[in-house]
């Protein structure tokens, strides 16, 4: 499962060195939130408001009491602008951009906004997307591999339009036609990607109820209810982003599903004939294999007998170790020279 830490991270800690930015301020924090130090900050504001599209964030933060919404989008608890914004740097530059647009509408005229973030997670490119909103970026701190960038808000933002941000492509995988609708930043968010295909291709029909873990836009779950009359689907995700894209697929393509929350199985309830996945290995910037592990270490906890846990993974991903010690048994149904699809049942 997911975590963020409760110490300080390299760009927490170079906030910390400017504390003196936020003092007595009315602040709202967005973006990668990766650690708590959102409360230590929250002791020197005005105020401090939370807004993230990550749920392991949202939880940790929400149970440090303080005021964090976790949306797709950014909803105003006030009518009143904030002094200064803290962004986090996304490593996405599409979900950078769709941020921005979130949220500096709610910032004063004059007012701040402050980017930190690592200097190989692309800070020093992030100029030109701060262009419609103010005058030079300055750098105000570097250490800790970070930099700390404040621009001043000098020009007029328009409201904050969701329609303006949402993507469509239409796929066709063995005669069924669905459209896809995605917001910036979710997995495959412009075209099908290679693993999910695989899957797709390949999947054997399914009966009863199923669970797609990290649904992201809802791909393979909308395909799976068009081909399986009468099968009941979940689909989680820890993305705000991408719970609100599935939403759309399955009403785009008159479907309907349960879309929760949930950090690999955290809010999930009962158990299922068919858990599927094509689960993320990376975190940010990095590699971690937590959420693919956790998938398969606790499936068992969630299938009914004789259910089946089926993922595709890149070929260098090595599961099957973890298959055996959760199921005593690894399948591998289809591979080609870049994916794998792995169960713990043969078809």
């Amino acid at each position: 499962m997911s975590a963020i830490s409760n110490t300080a991270l390299p760009p927490s800690q170079v906030v910390e060195r400017n504390l003196a930015e936020f003092t007595d301020k009315h602040v709202l924090v967005a973006g990668a939130i990766e650690d708590t130090y959102c409360q230590q900050l929250a002791q020197h504001t005005a105020s401090l408001q939370i807004f993230t599209t990550d749920y392991p964030s949202f939880q940790a933060l929400q149970k440090l009491e303080l005021k964090v919404q976790f949306e797709h989008q950014y909803n105003a608890t006030s009518s009143d602008k904030v002094d200064a914004i803290l962004l986090y740097l996304p490593k996405a530059k599409a979900e950078i951009a769709y941020l921005l647009a979130n949220i500096m509408p709610h910032l004063k005229a004059d007012g701040h906004l402050y980017i930190v973030g690592e200097n190989r997670g692309g800070i020093k490119s992030v100029d030109k997307l701060l262009a419609g909103y103010g005058g030079k970026t300055v750098k105000i701190d570097s250490a800790r591999r970070c930099s700390l960038l404040v621009q001043q808000l000098t020009q007029p933002v328009p409201e904050f339009t969701l329609e303006n941000w949402l993507s469509e492509y239409d796929i066709n995988i063995k005669g069924c036609a669905l459209t896809v609708v995605s917001l910036p930043g979710v997995f495959s968010a412009n075209e099908l990607d290679v693993g999910t295909q695989l899957l797709l291709e390949n999947i054997a029909p399914l009966k009863g109820n199923a669970l797609d873990v990290g649904c992201g836009a809802g791909v393979i779950a909308s395909f799976l209810l068009r081909q399986n009359d009468n099968l009941t689907l979940t689909l989680a995700d820890v993305s705000a982003l991408a719970l609100e894209s599935s939403r759309r697929t399955l009403a785009k393509n008159q479907l309907s599903a349960d879309v929760i929350a949930s950090d690999v199985f955290s809010n999930v309830t009962g158990r299922f004939n068919t858990i599927v996945s094509n689960p993320p290995f990376h975190a940010g910037l990095n590699t971690h294999y937590g959420a693919p592990e956790t998938l398969i270490k606790q499936a068992r906890e969630h299938l009914k007998i004789r259910g089946r846990l089926i993922i595709v993974a890149n070929k260098f991903l090595r599961y099957e170790g973890l298959f055996e010690q959760a199921f005593s048994h690894c399948e591998c149904l289809m591979e080609t020279n870049k994916f794998k699809l792995i169960s713990n049942y043969p078809d």
